[in-house]
């Protein structure tokens, strides 16, 4: 059996390549967007945040959720690069590892970063009506079901 970097390097290389492509396009793309705002629209900086950002209260809180998951991941990779576990620990541990196994823990960040960009992007396709009139962007299914 294939390892994962074997099969990135081999059969998934091209397909990974794509997916990567779309993942720093999509990037750049937002940030256009939030240029496109500022200098086309002459929004002001604090309002122009791109697409996505219209919810920014609940992508603040998810990018928070997953930026601590990915330093849990760094002191993993950490142990295994040096060889040397923390806290005494038989196996790589992250910090909220002492407290809940692995695979646990994994479903938990996963969730707590979903669930917040879940209701960013609900409150970005449903907003409010003061939100709604605010809104620069057509995404709102509100503002579409209005002008119906």
């Amino acid at each position: 059996m294939k390892s994962l970097i074997e099969n990135l390097n081999g059969p998934w290389h091209k397909r990974a390549l794509q997916i990567f492509m779309v993942i720093v396009l999509a990037h750049w793309a937002e940030h256009l967007v939030q240029a496109y705002q500022v200098y086309a629209l002459k929004w002001p900086m604090h309002d122009a945040r791109g697409v996505l950002g219209q919810a920014r209260t609940w992508w603040l809180a998810a990018l928070v959720i997953q930026f601590w998951h990915h330093i849990e991941h760094a002191l993993l990779q950490g142990q295994v690069i040096v060889g040397h576990t923390l806290f005494g620990a038989a196996q790589p541990t992250s910090i909220i590892q002492l407290f809940v196994p692995r695979l646990e823990l994994h479903l938990i960040y996963n969730t707590i970063v979903f669930v917040p960009m879940i209701i960013g992007m609900y409150y970005h396709l449903f907003p409010s009506a003061p939100d709604a009139a605010r809104m620069h962007c057509t995404c709102s299914l509100r503002l579409h079901s209005a002008t119906i």
